[in-house]
């Protein structure tokens, strides 16, 4: 891990970025030098701080500050607590931060642990992937004594937390080093051994999308079934990116469209696939809920 700089009070000077004026609907908390130093900072021994870095000169860093959002508020409803808050630094109005984080591309994500700074990645991950490294970065703050599991003792009669999977450890490593079958061969053997555990069905659904879209361009994909409606293998492929991407009302819409107009065999496949996906996403998720009544009305 690596400390701020300890000047950081002071201005910088970063002449290479220029705000863009553009305006962005953004998710967290927009990140200042002020709210870093007095809010951030002191926050992070109670709580993991994930910033963002972004431009509204990159779609990409903008997609990804937008899935992390969607994933805070996915744990917020949990009974616990999220356990992270989100920031996010926009690169062209704050130079000071960036320079003081050492932004050098967008996006750039990195975690705050004790008003210690751990780079996370600078590329442009999956949801699923997304989900990886958070709950990694959560599982390394608690071992430091961070976060609302690891902070509050246990109430009375509470189980403790259980440890992984040997299955699972091996799923997540191989998923760590972007192998795909390696950690698909790990869930099966978890399903294998264990059937019913829905948390092997859920990795093993994360991980098959992943092989589905690896190698392909998000954006392209998406275009080349926009522009081909109908057919059923490009809309597929389109939805797996929209879901990997955390646009889930797209990837719904567009297969309840498809199935819409198909029959048979093809139809049964394209359910199929919809709730393959559905699994990917919180049961709570309002957006799965309606897309479940879409698809009722679709098929009767």
């Amino acid at each position: 891990m690596s400390s701020l700089p300890k000047n950081f009070g002071a201005a910088f000077d970063l002449s290479v970025l220029k705000n863009s004026g553009t305006t962005q609907e953004t998710s967290g908390t927009s990140i200042t030098q002020a709210n870093l130093m007095q809010d951030v900072l002191p926050a992070s021994h109670a709580q993991v701080v994930i910033l963002i870095c972004w431009s509204a000169r990159s779609p990409q860093s903008v997609t990804v500050m937008n899935a992390l959002g969607a994933l805070l508020a996915e744990d917020s409803r949990k009974p616990e607590g999220a356990g992270w808050v989100l920031g996010n630094v926009n690169v062209d109005v704050e130079p000071e931060v960036a320079q003081a984080l050492q932004v050098q591309t967008v996006p750039l994500a990195l975690a705050i642990i004790q008003e210690q700074v751990v780079p996370l990645f600078e590329t442009v991950p999956t949801v699923p992937q997304l989900r990886l490294v958070i709950d990694k970065v959560l599982s390394l703050a608690a071992e430091r004594g961070v976060g609302t599991s690891a902070a509050a003792p246990l109430a009375e009669g509470a189980e403790p937390e259980e440890k992984l999977e040997p299955e699972e450890v091996r799923a997540l490593d191989a998923l760590e080093a972007g192998d795909y079958p390696a950690a698909k061969a790990a869930y099966r053997d978890w399903l294998n051994r264990a059937p019913g555990s829905a948390l092997a069905q859920l990795g093993m659904a994360q991980v098959e999308l992943l092989i589905r879209i690896d190698g392909l361009d998000v954006a392209t994909a998406i275009a080349a079934a926009d522009s081909a409606p109908a057919d059923i293998a490009l809309a597929r492929a389109a939805a797996d990116c929209e879901v990997a991407i955390g646009k889930y009302e797209s990837a719904f819409t567009r297969l309840i469209s498809v199935i819409k107009q198909a029959s048979g065999d093809e139809r049964k496949e394209i359910r199929e696939h919809l709730v393959g996906l559905f699994a990917l996403v919180d049961p709570a998720d309002p957006i799965l809920t309606r897309a479940r009544q879409q698809l009722a009305s679709a098929l009767f």
